[in-house]
C-alpha cells in the first residue's frame, strides 16, 4: 500500500475542524448549544429558588398582613418574627420532637430497607419477587384509609402520644421505596464480594455489615435522606397520634399559627425558614453521595 493512500485514509478519519481550528469530537456541544444549556439551567434554577426567596422575604415583614402589600416590606424589614418564634412559642420543643422522630425513622427505616433489599437481591427464597411487589402495593392505600385502623392498633399497644408511634408509621411509608432503591443498588455490587467474605469465614450478617454496607454508602445516603424528609414533612399521622402539645413536630406546630379567623403568615413564614435549616444541614451531610446513589441503582435490573 502506498504512502499516498495511507495519508488519504488518515485525512478521511480525522475529525472535522471547526472555524476556531480545534477538532470537535462526535457528540460534543458547540458554543451555541453550551450557551443554550446554561441558559436553560439558569432559568430552571431561578424557578426553583423563587418560592424559597419569596418565603424568606415575607418572613421579614413584621406585620401579619404584610403579605397583602409585599412592596412595603422592603422599607421595614426586621427579624422580629424570628425572635417571636424562638422566644414565645414551643419551637425548641418542636425541634426536639422532630429530630427524635426524623432520626429514629431514618435509622430504623434504613436498617429495615437495607436488610430487605439485600435479602431479595442475594437470596432466592420462595416469594422473594412477590415480596417487593407487596411492598409496592402498600403505597397504593391513601392515608385517610389507614389512619383509623392504625390509631386502633397503636391505641391497643399503648403507643398513642409516643414518638414510637410516629417512627413506626413513618417507616410504613418510607421503607417500601427505600427497599426498592437499595435492592437496585445491591444488584450493582458483584456477588463475588459475598463469596469472598464467606471464604474468609464471615457469616452472612458479617458479610452484609462489614463488606456490603460500606460499598453501598451512596445508596444508603439517598435512603436516609428520603426517610428523614418523610418524617419531617409528615402531617396527618403526627396530628392524629400526638395529643401532648409539647411533643408536636414541626409540621403540627406550624398549624398553631392558623387561628379560627385568620392566619399569622409572618410567623408561619419565619417558622418555615427555621424548619428548613436542619433539613438543609442534613442534605449538606449526604449530598456528596446523593447523585451517585440515585443513578447507580438503575444500571442493573
Amino acid at each position: 500500500m502506498s504512502t499516498t493512500t495511507l495519508e488519504k485514509r488518515a485525512d478521511a478519519s480525522a475529525p472535522a475542524v471547526t472555524p476556531t481550528g480545534r477538532g470537535r469530537r462526535p457528540g460534543e456541544r458547540g458554543p451555541l448549544g453550551t450557551v443554550l444549556l446554561h441558559a436553560g439551567l439558569m432559568v430552571a434554577s431561578l424557578i426553583a429558588l423563587a418560592p424559597v426567596a419569596w418565603l424568606v422575604y415575607l418572613s421579614l415583614g413584621p406585620d401579619k398582613n404584610d403579605y397583602l402589600h409585599p412592596g412595603g416590606i422592603a422599607k421595614k424589614m426586621s427579624f422580629a418574627n424570628y425572635g417571636f418564634v424562638l422566644q414565645h412559642t414551643e419551637f425548641l420543643s418542636w425541634f426536639k420532637s422532630t429530630m427524635i422522630v426524623a432520626l429514629g425513622t431514618t435509622v430504623v427505616g434504613v436498617l429495615l430497607a437495607a436488610t430487605t433489599g439485600y435479602a431479595v437481591s442475594r437470596m432466592r427464597f420462595p416469594g422473594h419477587k412477590q415480596l417487593m411487589w407487596v411492598l409496592l402495593l402498600t403505597q397504593a392505600f391513601p392515608i385517610a384509609v389507614l389512619i383509623v385502623p392504625m390509631y386502633q392498633i397503636f391505641s391497643d399497644l399503648g403507643l398513642i402520644d409516643s414518638y414510637w408511634a410516629l417512627i413506626l408509621v413513618n417507616c410504613t411509608t418510607a421503607v417500601p421505596y427505600s427497599a426498592w432503591l437499595l435492592k437496585g443498588y445491591f444488584d450493582t455490587i458483584p456477588i463475588e464480594i459475598d463469596e469472598a467474605g464467606r471464604v474468609d469465614g464471615l457469616t452472612p450478617f458479617g458479610t452484609f455489615f462489614r463488606l456490603i454496607l460500606p460499598l453501598a454508602r451512596p445508596g444508603l445516603a439517598v435512603a436516609a435522606f428520603y426517610n428523614f424528609i418523610t418524617a419531617v414533612a409528615e402531617v396527618a399521622f403526627a396530628t392524629t397520634f400526638m395529643l401532648d402539645d409539647s411533643k408536636y413536630t414541626f409540621s403540627v406546630g406550624l398549624q398553631t399559627f392558623v387561628s379560627e379567623h385568620d392566619a399569622e403568615w409572618n410567623y408561619m413564614a419565619a417558622t418555615a425558614v427555621l424548619i428548613a435549616i436542619p433539613v438543609s444541614l442534613f442534605f449538606y451531610l449526604v449530598q456528596k453521595n446523593l447523585v451517585t446513589g440515585l443513578t447507580s441503582g438503575g444500571t442493573k435490573g
